[in-house]
């Protein structure tokens, strides 16, 4: 019988064999063993279940042809699942009529893969992808900081493992919106691809389903969970670092789904040839596709980012605040929003306008030295540039008009934009005593408070001064 069995399974290669690219024939048929033959029904045995899952899917039509061919058209072929390549897993043998399955489509009689999000496996895998619904493309603003990663996951969206970018590796520092846009990609491919299984997962939850698989004894059941996914991401993958055993199980899972043309989408906070604690082997995976950086946003995106969230949140705040905020605020979109919505909830809960005073107020809490780089040299160079005037005539005795608006002017604007005390503010224009600068302060702020056009020449000075040292 046994003999039988070998003699068919070795014909029906045969014919297989001439229907399958040589690369495709050794990975999903040598591996294959036939172990049993009665009546009409061939018995054969596989890897494992993702092995059987792939046979079904891709290779179906022809195994039914050549069984049929060599036992008649009552053929029907069996699986044995082999189990005993993984310690501790049990062996389990189930039949599967291949015919009768096909006629009752999702049906699955095997015993099933453990899912590590709890919901339970079947063959078209239902799970949840753990993606946040908010993070979608049409609210994820394009700078030059971040158009290429936004142009390649759009192109992943329509077609997913399709494109020369797999692996898709997205680095930048924190706060940059890689996880965003990590998550706009799986949002997009859901809503384009029904049939399709998204799965976002951070590194950190990733190492412990390994480690309670391991504790379980069910990390094959773990490892073809992940195997059966259309679309992998894995955010933050620079903390599998040092992870010896983990980085292992990766490896695997990566090298079957990119194989098998999934699509595999990967972020850090550095480059692949930064990742430190990680194995040379992964690293070099990580450069097969496209590795796309995102910097910190320039002034013209990060005012667009605010207005967008301003639109969302449907309040009005000047523009001149959001100016203020952005050239504050540049390396990180995290904090810029998140100085935005402070500002409107102490607006809202201390019932007060929402202004230049508040803003520098709640910027202070988010950076404690948000004007460090702003010098009274800055300052003194800039408004003699506005008022056409020399640095040395801010600093010298004379009396003329303009020379004292402007030399008060600059004092008003380094008692608010530095650190420095009102005595050292004195000496740096030409000696003056603190209660020179005390004046001077006083008489800039009447007239801000009085004259809306002077007000808006104190703002146009502020925002150049800003813009030099954060633009």
């Amino acid at each position: 019988m046994t003999k039988d069995c070998v003699a068919v399974w070795d014909n029906c290669l045969a014919n297989i064999r001439s229907q399958v690219n040589p690369q495709s024939f050794k990975t999903w048929f040598e591996p294959i063993q036939p172990i049993k033959l009665e009546d009409q029904s061939l018995t054969i045995q596989v890897p494992n279940k993702f092995f059987y899952e792939w046979l079904e899917e891709h290779y179906l039509g022809i195994l039914k042809n050549s069984i049929r061919r060599e036992l008649g058209d009552k053929a029907s072929l069996q699986y044995h699942i082999r189990m005993d390549h993984v310690p501790g897993t049990a062996n389990h043998k189930n039949g599967l009529d291949s015919s009768a399955r096909n006629q009752v489509p999702g049906s699955y009689d095997m015993e099933e893969i453990k899912n590590p999000f709890v919901i339970p496996g079947i063959r078209k895998i239902k799970v949840d992808p753990q993606l946040n619904p908010t993070y979608l493309f049409s609210n994820y603003i394009e700078g030059d900081c971040n158009r290429l990663a936004r142009s390649a996951g759009e192109a992943i969206s329509n077609k997913p493992g399709g494109t020369a970018f797999n692996p898709l590796f997205i680095f930048g520092n924190v706060g940059l919106g890689k996880t965003h846009l990590a998550q706009a990609i799986g949002n997009q491919i859901i809503a384009q691809h029904k049939d399709k299984t998204v799965l976002y997962v951070t590194s950190e939850k990733f190492t412990n389903q390994i480690i309670q698989a391991i504790k379980n004894n069910a990390v094959n059941d773990f490892v073809n969970f992940y195997q059966l996914v259309d679309v992998l991401i894995v955010d933050d993958i620079q903390f599998l670092a040092h992870r010896t055993k983990t980085q292992e199980i990766f490896f695997h899972i990566f090298n079957q789904l990119r194989q098998n043309g999934k699509q595999i989408i990967l972020t850090s906070d550095c480059a692949p040839k930064d990742l430190d604690g990680m194995e040379e082997r992964l690293i070099s995976r990580f450069k097969w596709g496209l590795s796309a950086d995102l910097n910190p946003p320039q002034f013209e995106t990060r005012m667009a980012i605010l207005q967008a969230k301003m639109q969302k949140e449907h309040v009005h705040i000047p523009h001149q605040v959001l100016e203020f905020i952005c050239f504050n605020i540049k390396e990180n979109i995290r904090e810029l929003e998140g100085v935005l919505i402070s500002l409107i909830a102490h607006s809202s809960l201390n019932r007060r306008t929402i202004d230049l005073e508040l803003a520098k107020e709640v910027i202070h809490n988010f950076i404690a030295n948000a004007n460090k780089d702003i010098t009274s040299d800055k300052i003194k160079k800039i408004v003699g540039e506005h008022f056409n005037l020399t640095t040395d005539s801010l600093k010298s005795k004379s009396r003329k008009r303009e020379i004292v608006m402007a030399r008060q002017i600059s004092m008003f604007l380094c008692k608010n934009m530095t650190k420095l005390p009102l005595k050292t503010i004195g000496e740096e224009f030409g000696g003056r005593d603190h209660s020179t600068v005390i004046y001077s302060c006083k008489t800039v702020q009447d007239l801000i408070d009085t004259d809306s056009g002077f007000k808006d020449t104190i703002s146009v000075l502020e925002r150049k001064i800003s813009l030099s040292v954060h633009g």
